[in-house]
């Protein structure tokens, strides 16, 4: 039988999910793990009996596809010399900082006749997959993504930590291009970045979605709400479950003395259940697409407009006089 050859650069507080996946998968693999600390990186190669680096490019050679978990900063850098060496990538969220370099990268893998994969996983979650058999033609989306504040983020504010989810899917939920951007945000506990967002996007089609992440509350939330003509749609992926509201019967009496109303809804619940955790399932497709051609659930064209809306909210920032430099 022959395997597919795989490492981990980064396994940090992501990476190592990734270190465990691949050596669990049938038919790979995990050939090493590098990571600057190298305490940090013998410890994850004795969890899983592969080799440790300190030095990435000591896997050159070595594997044919890559998870990078690395700062934000250094996704371009990094990503880019395994590409050229023309090993498969799939590179954590966001791609980078920077709409150029996402684009340089896609084509630099283009040249090198190699995949490279961004590293969405709330894309292959069953609830999430279950809401967009479910929506058609919305004109109201409200997305709430609320957390305490984790130390270990200090590269990046909550737009492109946490943010960015919501907004890839809400671009794949609504068939059309974005026309104007509203954001506001505020710093609560960084010195230099967001931890509090709230954007409007407006869609060509009508549609509009308002979208707040926080990092800064002391209480987990995550929620989608969808409104369209025959339905509203509540997501809560605390819980795994959706409710869809449909209205059945409505009636009107009007008197002399008073208009009484009455309105019977549908409610149908659904429950999630998958056999396997979203990023097993997301590594399993970056593999199949690497290995067998497979077409990929998300286009590069997709990919690059999320991260193009993103990075339009971080302007709009400040133009609107954004509230950093408040934490503490």
């Amino acid at each position: 039988m022959s395997f597919v050859r795989s490492g981990v650069v980064g396994v940090g507080s992501m990476g190592r999910y990734h270190a465990r996946v691949y050596s669990e998968l049938a038919g790979v693999d995990l050939v090493g793990v590098a990571d600057i600390d190298g305490t940090r990186a013998r410890e994850m190669a004795e969890r899983y009996h592969t080799s440790a680096y300190t030095d990435y490019r000591s896997l050159f050679g070595k594997i044919d596809v890559v998870s990078i978990a690395v700062p934000t900063p250094l996704h371009y850098s990094v990503a880019r010399v395994f590409l050229e060496n023309g090993i498969h990538v799939l590179l954590e969220k966001p791609i980078t900082n920077n709409l150029k370099q996402a684009e340089e990268l896609f084509g630099i893998a283009h040249a090198n006749d190699v995949v490279l994969h961004v590293g969405h996983v709330e894309r292959f979650k069953g609830p999430v997959s279950e809401l967009k058999r479910l929506v058609q033609e919305p004109f109201l989306i409200e997305s709430r993504r609320m957390q305490p504040f984790n130390t270990r983020i200090r590269d990046d504010g909550v737009v492109l930590d946490l943010m960015i989810h919501d907004i890839d899917l809400i671009l794949n939920l609504v068939n059309a291009k974005v026309k104007q951007v509203n954001a506001i945000g505020a710093s609560i506990f960084s010195s230099d970045h967001e931890d509090v967002a709230n954007v409007q996007l407006v869609f060509e089609n009508g549609c509009i979605a308002n979208i707040t992440a926080s990092r800064a509350t002391q209480l987990k939330i995550r929620t989608i709400a969808v409104s369209q003509k025959d339905a509203y749609i509540f997501l809560n992926l605390t819980d795994n479950d959706i409710h869809v509201h449909r209205e059945t019967v409505s009636e009107s009496v009007l008197t002399d003395q008073l208009l009484r109303s009455k309105q019977t809804s549908q409610i149908e619940r659904i429950f999630i259940y998958t056999r396997d955790d979203e990023l097993k399932l997301e590594l399993q497709h970056f593999l199949d697409c690497a290995t067998n051609g497979t077409k990929r659930v998300v286009s590069i064209d997709h990919e690059l407009y999320s991260l193009q809306i993103a990075l339009e909210v971080l302007e709009m920032f400040g133009k609107n006089g954004v509230l950093i430099g408040q934490g503490e």
